[in-house]
């Protein structure tokens, strides 16, 4: 019995070491297959086949599933074509977006705490909407707007999920609508900050929305936690803060170092 208890223990040490490993490399790989293929297409095909477990289920589930997961597809798919616009160099940022592609695997992922929830929806929306911005500003900005919905919309939906017992369709719809928007708005002067050489590029409206979306998220909480005691003071610190960074951020900020 005890050498059956070892065995199993040794095949969970190794099996986690395994799971540990293959994500290293898929944060890794991720960025790199895109970056030296001058194609965004491998790396996207790579992020897909790591959540083949989306996919192996009954049709009648597919959506649900696909629902349920789309906030670790935006942050794949926002990594590999953030590194995809850097160029098709090895850069700083290059290296930046393996580091939070990694620990977005390794260590945020795998949480489930309200907080956590709360941080995988602000890191998604962040990088959803940089990858977005940046990639509209060689298509179309009807791409932009209606990326920014869905962003808008998983994001919501994500931490609303954890509460349950209750139908949430109607509010992520208004999150959805609300980010396209914003992003529709912000579409005719698209700042972007850029730093030095490095290739990292922060767009404007990529953190007024993540603002917006922590504020929004906060907000929806706090009405569910105190229900009929809920009062405007419970979460008027977070609003008047989240009001005040936007507004110096659009009053102080808006020379861009680059603008597309």
């Amino acid at each position: 019995m005890a050498d059956f208890i070892l065995a199993r223990k040794s095949r969970n040490i190794a099996s986690n070491i395994v799971h540990i490993f293959l994500n290293i490399l898929l944060g890794i790989l991720a960025v790199l297959i895109t970056v030296f293929s001058a194609s965004p297409w491998l790396g996207i095909l790579l992020v897909l086949v790591s959540k083949w477990r989306i996919f192996a289920v009954r049709k009648r589930y597919l959506w649900l599933n696909l629902k349920s997961n789309l906030v670790d597809i935006i942050v794949g798919f926002s990594v590999v074509i953030l590194a995809y616009f850097a160029g098709h160099s090895l850069l700083p940022v290059d290296f930046l977006l393996m580091a939070i592609y990694v620990l977005w695997l390794l260590v945020l992922k795998p949480m489930s705490s309200e907080v956590a929830t709360l941080a995988q929806s602000l890191v998604a929306v962040f990088l959803g909407i940089s990858a977005s911005t940046i990639m509209a500003a060689s298509l179309d900005s009807i791409i932009a707007v209606i990326l920014a919905f869905l962003i808008g919309y998983a994001a919501s939906r994500h931490v609303l999920a954890q509460t349950g017992g209750q139908d949430f369709t109607l509010t992520t719809l208004v999150c959805g609508l609300v980010f396209a928007e914003i992003a529709w708005l912000c579409n005719s002067w698209s700042i972007v900050y850029t730093f030095g050489n490095t290739g990292i590029r922060i767009p404007q409206v990529a953190i007024i929305l993540t603002i917006f979306a922590f504020i929004y998220n906060y907000a929806r909480q706090a009405m569910y936690k105190y229900q009929e005691d809920f009062r405007f003071r419970d979460i008027l610190g977070p609003v008047l803060f989240g009001v005040a960074l936007v507004g110096i951020i659009v009053i102080c900020f808006s020379n861009p170092i680059f603008n597309i």
